[in-house]
């Protein structure tokens, strides 16, 4: 019998890598993408769920769905700038694309999630591929759906190298460092994939961030990972900061490290196989 596919959630902010991640995940027969949530980072939530709509147009995918997510952090309910310089001021390099003939559907992004979520419990990977903050709305709104969701694979955070956005802090946690604290606090299966991994994933001087995250969790053997709690910075000179405690020393003060939930920091990567696997698949798609 064969293995069952893994249902996955995206949640996207296309983004020129997260195009090239999501055309992945349709060649990607391990899994079965059951929707995309959209949220700021490469472009503004309204952008991305546009660019959404059209990759999955190009893909010819118009059946999965779309859900809109949060325009504003979760605690500061400040609107995000999106990284125009990047990705061209669309996302996806200054395509001038035709509106998409598709709407996103009426539920949010957090709604679905927990709906999904409650339908297939245990059996739903959620991929963030941008600020964690539907996530993290998903798990204030549902008390239950850090047990309902299989797994949560986050791209972001710094592990022992430098940010991305200054010295201290990778460009996803950054934008929402709360939204980020609370999804690694919450007890849920989390696996965070960042900097010190996807820089070892390299394309002729493109560092392949989203592919390799959602690769992550269709072919997890191409990771090692240590387990410990992760706390986020969420003020100052180093917000957006990811500091690792791999539980191992125990400290006589009880703070805000103590009786954390342990998840998972991606520590290693094959990057050749990622590279490889990335590639034959877009020449697939």
């Amino acid at each position: 019998m064969a293995a069952e596919r893994k249902k996955v959630i995206i949640d996207t902010d296309p983004g020129i890598d997260d195009a090239i991640a999501i055309f992945v995940a349709f060649q990607s027969p391990e899994i079965e993408v059951i929707g995309l949530t959209t949220i700021f980072g490469n472009v503004h939530t309204t952008l991305a769920t546009r660019n959404a709509l059209h990759l999955l147009e190009v893909a010819e995918k118009s059946d999965i769905p779309v859900a809109e997510g949060s325009h504003i952090t979760i605690t500061e309910g400040a609107k995000l700038q999106s990284t125009g310089h990047v990705h061209g001021t669309d996302g996806l390099g200054n395509q001038n694309i035709h509106p998409p003939k598709g709407k996103p559907i009426e539920q949010t992004a957090a709604e679905f999630l927990i709906q999904q979520a409650r339908i297939y419990p245990g059996k739903v990977t959620v991929v963030a591929l941008g600020p964690p903050t539907n996530i993290a709305l998903a798990i204030q709104l549902d008390p239950e759906f850090f047990k309902n969701i299989g797994q949560i694979v986050v791209l972001g955070g710094a592990f022992a190298v430098n940010g991305n956005v200054n010295p201290a802090a990778e460009a996803n946690i950054f934008k929402d460092p709360t939204a980020a604290d609370i999804v690694f606090t919450s007890g849920a299966d989390v696996l965070v994939v960042g900097l010190n991994i996807t820089h070892q994933v390299v394309l002729t001087g493109v560092f392949l961030h989203d592919p390799t995250a959602l690769l992550a969790a269709v072919n997890p053997s191409v990771f090692t990972y240590s387990e410990g709690v992760v706390r986020v910075q969420t003020v100052g000179i180093t917000k957006g900061l990811t500091i690792f405690y791999n539980k191992k020393k125990r400290f006589a003060e009880v703070t805000e490290w103590s009786d954390e939930p342990s998840i998972k920091v991606a520590v290693t990567v094959d990057a050749p196989k990622v590279l490889k696997l990335v590639m034959e698949r877009l020449l697939n798609s």
